[in-house]
């Protein structure tokens, strides 16, 4: 028989003292006009010392004989409470980079060797409501023409499916998988919603090319 689908059992109250990963504050501060303000917010326990709490991996993949695509991880996501739609991430580890956590984790969770060309900022994952804080690294995947998929290598407990989409279709699949009741993760939709647009609008971004270029 195929296995069920996840689906949350309970939920219940859970006091900062008993948490592993996660803490609820309370932020007092004084606004620009210097009016006394409260704020509650949820932080990691779990930061390391570079002060970045994960990142995520963009990924290019290039086949002798196919587009340009990339590739997204499918997996339950307790806090959502439904299959979420993502680009590869996971926690950077204790005097760890984010660049070696970004090889580390894409190999983990697809079985792909990727190289990464450039890293952001740490950027807020929601600032509203959380402190934490996330690196993105994008990545190239070079295949060969018979190159076979490699097995994932999984920590216990996860369970993540791989999907290969190419990057001219990735919008569009996008919205069908939220069609279909899973949960895209913001940081792809928005890079994916990004891409389309610069597709649908190329002479905007032809009158945006910096002087010079191309000569």
């Amino acid at each position: 028989m195929p296995p069920s689908t996840p689906k949350i059992t309970s939920l219940t109250d859970l006091p900062s003292s008993s948490a592993n990963w996660i803490k609820l504050q309370r932020a007092t501060y004084t606004d620009a006009h210097g009016t006394p303000r409260v704020w509650e917010l949820a932080s990691r326990k779990t930061t390391p010392k570079s002060g970045v709490d994960a990142v995520a991996m963009g990924n290019i993949i290039y086949h002798p004989s196919k587009p340009p695509s990339t590739i997204l991880v499918l997996q339950f996501r307790p806090p959502v409470q439904a299959m979420t739609v993502e680009w590869p991430a996971g926690l950077i580890d204790a005097d760890e980079s984010a660049e070696h956590a970004a090889v580390r984790e894409l190999y983990e969770e697809t079985g792909y060797r990727g190289t990464v060309v450039s890293t952001s900022p740490a950027v807020a994952a929601d600032p509203g409501m959380t402190s934490a804080n996330m690196k993105l690294c994008m990545m190239e995947v070079h295949l060969r023409e018979d190159e076979p998929e490699p097995e994932q290598h999984l920590d216990d407990g996860e369970d993540i499916q791989r999907v290969t989409v190419p990057l001219a279709e990735l919008y569009e699949r996008l919205q069908e998988f939220a069609r279909e009741g899973y949960v895209v993760a913001a940081k792809l939709y928005h890079w994916a919603a990004g891409v389309q647009y610069a597709i649908d609008h190329p002479e905007l971004f032809k009158k945006l090319e910096k002087p010079g270029a191309g000569a």
